[in-house]
């Protein structure tokens, strides 16, 4: 049993970047991410008993964090989605840079304009590389439901970032 413990710890901590990312992709906010995290891990490691061998862990630990998530917002009765922060982008000049940050900043914030439920599908289908049936398996629901969701958040985020189209400036000659 020491074994399986320490297999499923080992599987566990190379999910972590995985689980990080998934988890900032619900919340918008590092800190709220990491203590999302944090919660979704100590609960894994107190119930790792029940996890099902033939069951992918990925798929086991999105669930556990979406519940986390979905407890964490009850217990705060509402809580807004914060657009993430600027992070340095490699640009080789400074139009080049401002205009990314703009781009990101449009991305951001048509990302946290969807539903929750539409960031969840697009964060496990685009950012997480799970495939539909996986997807489905890990929320719970109809395969249907998760190309539904998948299908409106794309056509909301192409109709946001449609309308914040970033006109590069040129300079005069």
């Amino acid at each position: 049993m020491k074994t399986d413990s320490f297999a499923f710890r080992a599987e566990l901590v190379s999910l972590l970047p995985r689980l990080r990312r998934f988890a900032l992709a619900l919340t918008g906010r590092q800190d709220s991410a990491e203590d999302l995290l944090h919660s979704a891990v100590e609960r894994a490691l107190r119930n790792w008993g029940g996890f099902e061998s033939g069951r992918r862990l990925d798929s086991w630990m999105f669930k556990i964090i979406q519940n986390r998530w979905i407890d964490m917002r009850r217990a705060q009765k509402h809580t807004s989605f914060e657009a993430l922060g600027d992070g340095d982008l490699p640009g080789e000049d400074g139009r080049e840079i401002v205009e990314m940050r703009d781009e990101m900043r449009a991305v951001r914030a048509a990302f946290g304009a969807l539903t929750e439920d539409q960031r969840v599908v697009l964060a496990l289908i685009v950012l997480e590389d799970l495939s539909y049936a996986q997807a489905a398996e890990t929320l719970g629901v109809p395969i249907g439901t998760i190309m539904s969701r998948l299908s409106r958040a794309r056509a909301a985020l192409s109709t946001a970032m449609q309308r914040s189209v970033v006109v590069p400036m040129r300079r005069g000659k």
